[in-house]
């Protein structure tokens, strides 16, 4: 057990032989060199102590320790391992410290860089002025103080109050004025519609009175943060307690066929870029292209058109000052400039860059295509059919530009609408940048993402665990929409009647690996849709749990959950968003996604390459046995295990993503949406050698599986790409990663500068 001990210099700490004894035990199965490492890691850690004369030393002392006992004991190649593991160690403290980050947490360097470069608070000179660890604390703090709004004091579920005085008084309390404005924010729209049992200013003296309560929501916040279990969408991170208060990801903007309407959305876009999120939008409703404009006797020009408005729009609107702008544009298949949208990202000539686009497939076309039949354009401003085409004509084109370019992808809109438990607030036509999300016009959706590779214990997964997380996780998502400063009214009108929540997941393919199974199995397709049926089922219960207490969804009757009888608070729980950098923050792989390389390079906004190495490969090579840097260096040049010497099932439990056939892929994609409440974001990664056939049977088999849509991406059919590997600026980053110690020793700020990184996720875009 732990004893408290003081050391040379005073301090008093916690001593655990155990944490010397681990380390050494770890440096021994690497080294293979005793049959019994953990007997022999115990008599060697006792050998330490007697060392130390009573008195407990610095860590490095300690270390030193360690080595001259390995070696006295005779294990040169354990001390030898030991060493370079301390080394690694040490470098990596150094590089916290002068980035002015804590070193308790366990984050990579390359988290470090995406965290210092876009979430970390900074002073108006540009330093940073607080670390991971107190970043999770403020969107903890921040979000966990919606719970005073909803005890048994302030809150009437029944909303038969009359409405309270609104007034900020002056209080002892010591609370940011972010944090007092959030308050005042929520507070008045609870008190609106009736919710409020006492006026503003005596919630504040309950707060001072009961922040126990407050502090212990805020301490199961805290923790499944800061142990990585689970991360919040970007925003929430970015945003927490400061001037924005934005806090989501996802949202959704209709646009009127008409010009006030049309700017009107290039406008509002521009705020929610600007406040961090992403939009979606449909161009459905837009008369085509030559049309007839009764107000100036002149003819349209189409959706395109106004498409590349809103791209230059978002091309000058950094969002937040942190990241680039994102968006989803989506036409409807019966639009008569259907086939002018599908290869409107023909070229790389920058043509709506800040657009993923998508077909909404209907399933009228699709059964015209099954019968190789014709199906209808229609006029949108009429209703009319203007012409009948072959389905397989406008089918054939969708394949080949997705083969080409990535674009467009497709979303089943039938489907959507069919499985949205909402539909009687009216019909969902597009979705947020990187398709998890369908939403009605005007609505938003924060994400977060559990990470399931820390739920693997002994080979087993922790259920138990899972459980919990899953309910803090629910909990914390709900308060999110009490707490988000909304970038418009009318968003805060929609967003909060239906208060959609998506929780999904990330390091799927390491926990698959954890527990030695193949990502291309069936066994791992069974074991996806047990998962995430388990997370689906937990969250509705959490949900339910919240409404016992908060009441129901206010646009709960009428709704799908209102016909079952069961009482929700939110009308989704779930969606599986892409976790670009968030999953980074996590150390793991992204979403649902089988590794993409077991080493390979993450090309960031502003031209820099990181260098990615899988540590759970790492560790298990060098566990038994075959580890060496001419292997890393040989895996380097091609990302995969296919052509180098490692033991079979090591090479079939890492297969890649371009090694696993495209049906795998989309089975995996069907097994999670079966029971995802919104929609899979989900990239079918080629090999550049597929054929537009493979695309094809991707796109006809998710509409047999009854995915909500889907995306591929062929290697390297774009000269530019987020992710790559099999270059030769791999080894290179080999050497720069020893290059950037010095870097940062003697240049901190311009390191710093020239660092400044940004993720980017999906096709293109940021959707976490």
């Amino acid at each position: 057990m732990p004893t408290l001990v003081r050391k040379r210099s005073g301090e008093l700490v916690l001593y655990d032989r155990k944490k010397i004894e681990q380390a050494i035990k770890k440096a021994l199965e690497e080294t293979r060199e005793v049959d019994n490492p953990g007997s022999v890691a115990n008599t060697l850690a006792e050998l330490v102590e007697k060392k130390m004369n009573k008195e407990v030393p610095e860590v490095e002392e300690i270390q030193d320790m360690v080595e001259e006992v390995l070696m006295d004991s005779n294990y040169p190649k354990t001390a030898k391992a030991y060493i370079l593991y301390r080394e690694k160690h040490k470098k990596l403290r150094e590089e916290k410290k002068i980035l002015g980050i804590d070193d308790d947490l366990k984050l990579g360097i390359n988290a470090l860089k995406v965290l210092e470069s876009r979430y970390l608070l900074r002073d108006e000179k540009g330093n940073i002025i607080e670390t991971p660890r107190e970043m999770f604390y403020r969107a903890a703090r921040f979000v966990a103080l919606v719970d005073i709004l909803y005890c048994e004091e302030v809150y009437d579920p029944r909303g038969k109050q009359s409405r309270k005085d609104t007034a900020i008084k002056k209080s002892r309390l010591e609370i940011s004025e972010y944090e007092l404005e959030m308050l005042h924010r929520a507070f008045s729209e609870l008190n609106r519609n009736g919710h409020m049992r006492v006026p503003f200013g005596e919630l504040l003296s309950i707060l001072k009175r009961r922040w126990d309560l407050v502090e212990d929501t805020m301490k199961s916040f805290y923790s499944v943060m800061v142990n990585r279990e689970f991360i919040p969408n970007s925003p929430t991170l970015m945003n927490a307690n400061t001037k924005l208060g934005q806090l989501s990801a996802c949202f959704v903007l209709p646009v009127p066929d008409s010009i006030e309407g049309i700017f009107d959305a290039v406008k509002y876009a521009a705020m929610i870029h600007k406040s961090g999120g992403g939009t979606g939008f449909s161009f459905s409703r837009l008369r085509p292209k030559g049309d007839v404009v009764a107000s100036t006797m002149g003819v349209a020009s189409g959706p395109l058109s106004f498409m590349r408005v809103f791209d230059v729009a978002t091309d000058v609107i950094k969002q937040g000052g942190k990241r680039r702008g994102a968006n989803m544009g989506v036409l409807n298949v019966h639009h008569p400039d259907i086939v002018d949208f599908i290869t409107s990202k023909d070229s790389e000539n920058k043509v709506l860059s800040n657009f993923n686009i998508s077909v909404a497939i209907t399933d009228e076309f699709m059964d015209a295509l099954l019968n190789d039949d014709y199906y209808p354009l229609r006029n949108p401003r009429t209703g009319e059919e203007v012409k009948r085409i072959k389905a397989r004509q406008v089918w054939n084109l969708i394949v080949t530009q997705a083969w080409k370019t990535g674009d467009p992808g497709i979303i089943f809109i039938d489907e959507i609408n069919r499985r949205h438990p909402a539909k009687h607030l009216g019909e969902i036509e597009s979705t947020n940048p990187c398709g998890e999300q369908p939403l009605l016009p005007y609505e938003s959706c924060n994400l977060g993402s559990i990470n399931l590779s820390l739920f693997v214990e002994n080979s087993r997964i922790n259920w138990d665990k899972l459980r919990k997380v899953v309910h803090v996780a629910i909990h914390f998502l709900d308060n999110v929409i009490d707490a988000n400063n909304f970038p418009l009214p009318q968003i805060k009108l929609v967003t909060r009647r239906t208060r959609k929540i998506g929780l999904g997941v990330m390091g799927w393919a390491e926990m698959l690996i954890k527990l030695g199974i193949p990502y291309d199995s069936e066994e791992a397709v069974k074991l996806g849709e047990k998962v995430m049926k388990f997370i689906n089922d937990e969250s509705h219960r959490a949900s339910m749990k919240l409404a016992e207490k908060r009441g129901v969804f206010p646009a709960w009757e009428g709704s799908e959950w209102w016909k079952k009888g069961i009482k929700i608070r939110n009308a989704t729980t779930t969606t599986i968003a892409p976790t670009g950098t968030i999953s980074i923050i996590a150390g793991t792989s992204s979403s649902i996604e089988p590794l993409f390389a077991i080493v390979f390079v993450r090309k960031v906004l502003n031209g820099e390459e990181l260098l990615e190495v899988n540590p759970l490969f790492e560790e298990l090579a060098k566990k038994q046995g075959f580890y060496s840097e001419e292997l890393m260096m040989q895996i380097a040049r091609t990302g995969t295990l296919r052509d180098v010497n490692v033991p079979e099932q090591v090479r079939r439990v890492f297969k890649t993503a371009h090694e696993i056939a495209p049906e795998w892929h989309v089975a995996m994609q069907a097994a999670f949406q079966r029971h995802v409440d919104n929609a899979v974001s989900k990239t079918v990664n080629l090999a550049n050698n597929a054929t537009i056939d493979d695309v094809e049977r991707v796109y006809t088999l998710a509409y047999r599986l009854k995915c909500k849509g889907v995306t591929i991406y062929r290697d390297k059919s774009k000269s530019e790409q987020v992710i790559h590997h099999g270059t030769r600026e791999v080894e290179s980053l080999f050497e720069r990663k020893d290059r950037e110690m010095t870097q940062l020793k003697l240049f901190p700020d311009e390191y710093l500068k020239m660092n400044a990184t940004e993720s980017a996720s999906c096709r293109e875009g940021t959707c976490d």
